[in-house]
């Protein structure tokens, strides 16, 4: 059975000498610190992924702070890593699980579906007192096959052309999306017509994802009718957009894309509208 969302602890550790492990942990204000953190302790298995350096592309004042790389660079870096296409891959990192959804929707883009998200995340499973180690596991390098996608992304060209047409949806927090507060980015705003889900609502307690139909619900009083399809998730840097497309994808709401360039690649160019409040 492929698991292609989530996953719980206790099935997690049933599977340590079978699955593959990421440890995505980063903190955006100190981006060597997950790196380190893992070198300190991991869950047995993990390779580190790193957010700037491997699940992004250079940037270049123009395209975003956590542009998509190329996906043929992508998919080397996954053979590069030992993965291969049969493989069952879990995502985890140290916070809400905005950064081990990158990951995820990154391998869907690449056609690798059967990944999952650490539910609770490194968080849950130390509280739990389950095994940590230092030891890096080493795996022979593979040749990971091009497929075809099963996730899908938007360029900010298809934005500026349709986004009166889609349905954009921010991931950021509410102050931020209104304008009334921007710690990371220059300019406080969102692309004008969008509408707001903030990706830790998708969690409760113990940052476990809500159940499915709760899920179903709450994204539903967001998007009202509108299919799924014409939904493009985005948020300061296409990191918490993949929370929500993940937590679309729990309940039932498959089909979304991601706008990755997100509020950071769109203010980059001043001609470009913003809106606030």
């Amino acid at each position: 059975m492929a698991y292609t969302a989530l996953v719980d602890t206790a099935q997690l550790e049933k599977h340590l000498s079978s699955w593959r492990l990421f440890d995505c942990r980063h903190d955006l204000g100190r981006p060597q610190l997950g790196e380190q953190q893992y070198r300190e302790a991991h869950i047995p298995g993990a390779l580190f992924a790193h957010l700037d350096r491997d699940l992004s592309a250079p940037k270049t004042g123009a395209n975003g702070r956590h542009p998509l790389p190329d996906r043929g660079a992508f998919i080397a870096w996954l053979g590069q890593q030992g993965l291969k296409p049969g493989d069952q891959v879990v995502c985890y990192d140290g916070g809400s699980s905005a950064m081990a959804a990158r990951l995820w929707w990154m391998l869907r883009w690449v056609g690798h579906e059967a990944v999952a998200v650490l539910d609770g995340g490194l968080a849950k499973w130390l509280h739990e007192g389950r095994p940590t180690t230092h030891e890096v596991t080493r795996f022979a390098r593979s040749s990971y096959p091009v497929r075809p996608p099963a996730a899908q992304a938007v360029d900010v060209a298809l934005v500026e052309r349709e986004g009166a047409k889609l349905l954009l949806l921010d991931a950021r927090a509410p102050a931020r999306f209104r304008g009334e507060h921007e710690p990371i980015d220059p300019i406080a705003g969102r692309i004008p017509g969008a509408k707001n889900r903030f990706s830790n609502d998708n969690l409760g307690a113990q940052g476990i994802f809500k159940k499915p139909q709760l899920l179903r619900h709450e994204f539903r009083a967001v998007l009202g009718d509108r299919a799924p399809e014409e939904v493009v998730s985005y948020c300061g840097s296409g990191v918490a957009a993949c929370h929500n497309l993940l937590a679309m994808e729990l309940a039932g709401l498959r089909g979304g894309r991601l706008y990755a360039g997100s509020w950071s690649e769109w203010i980059a160019n001043p001609a470009r509208p913003r809106e606030k409040g």
